[in-house]
C-alpha cells in the first residue's frame, strides 16, 4: 500500500486567512475603543447631571430658608432685634441674603449668604448674621465652590408675577417674589433655574 498524498495550505490561503483574522481583530478593537469612549462620555454626562441636580437642590433649599420679616423695607423683623431683620439684596452677578441654616443637629442659626462668581468659579460664602448686613466683609469668610469652570453667572429678580425681571434688587427693598439664575460652565448652558422666594 502506498501512503496517501497529504496536501497542505497554499500561500494564498494563508494570506487570505490572515487578512480575515486581521479584519476581525481590527473590528473588535474598534468596537472596544468606541465602547470605552461612550462610557467616558456617559460618565461625564452623569457627573454633569449630578452637579446640576445637587447645586440646584442646594440653592433651592437655601432660598426656601430665606429669613422673611413681617413688614416692608429695612424695618423687616421677625419679632427680635436688628439681627433678626430680613435681608436681601443683589446685582446681576451677586446675590446676598439672610437664611436660617442647619449645619448639623446642634449647630445652625441665621447666616448671611453670598453667591457670586470668583475667579471663574461660582462660590457660596457665609457668615453669622450680626446686625446690619450692609458693611460686611466677605474676604475671610468660609466658602464652598459650587461650580468650577464657570463662564457665565447672571441673576435676575422679580417683585411679583406681573412685573418684569430686573438685573438688580435694592438692599433693604424687601424680598423679591422670585429669582432667576442663568449659568454656563464647561462651554454648556445649565437649565435656567427659577425659584420662588417664600412669603
Amino acid at each position: 500500500m502506498t501512503p496517501r498524498h497529504r496536501r497542505g495550505f497554499t500561500l494564498v490561503e494563508v494570506v487570505v486567512a490572515l487578512s480575515v483574522l486581521s479584519l476581525i481583530m481590527l473590528a473588535t478593537i474598534t468596537a472596544l475603543r468606541t465602547f470605552a469612549n461612550t462610557q467616558q462620555s456617559l460618565d461625564r454626562m452623569m457627573t454633569r447631571v449630578d452637579e446640576v441636580r445637587s447645586v440646584s437642590t442646594l440653592l433651592r433649599d437655601l432660598v426656601d430658608s430665606t429669613t422673611r420679616g413681617l413688614g416692608g423695607g429695612e424695618g423687616l423683623t421677625l419679632g427680635g432685634g436688628p439681627s433678626d431683620a430680613a435681608w436681601f439684596g443683589g446685582t446681576a452677578v451677586e446675590l446676598v441674603f439672610k437664611a436660617n441654616i442647619m449645619f448639623g443637629e446642634n449647630f445652625g442659626g441665621q447666616y448671611l449668604l453670598r453667591l457670586a462668581r470668583e475667579e471663574g468659579e461660582l462660590v457660596l460664602r457665609w457668615q453669622e448674621s450680626r446686625g446690619d448686613a450692609r458693611n460686611v466683609s466677605w474676604e475671610e469668610t468660609p466658602s464652598r465652590v459650587m461650580v468650577r469652570d464657570l463662564q457665565q453667572f447672571e441673576v435676575a429678580y422679580r417683585g411679583s408675577v406681573e412685573k418684569d425681571w430686573v438685573p438688580e434688587w435694592p438692599t433693604g427693598g424687601g424680598v423679591p417674589a422670585s429669582l432667576r439664575l442663568r449659568l454656563r460652565s464647561q462651554e454648556r448652558f445649565w437649565p435656567e433655574l427659577v425659584m420662588a422666594v417664600p412669603r
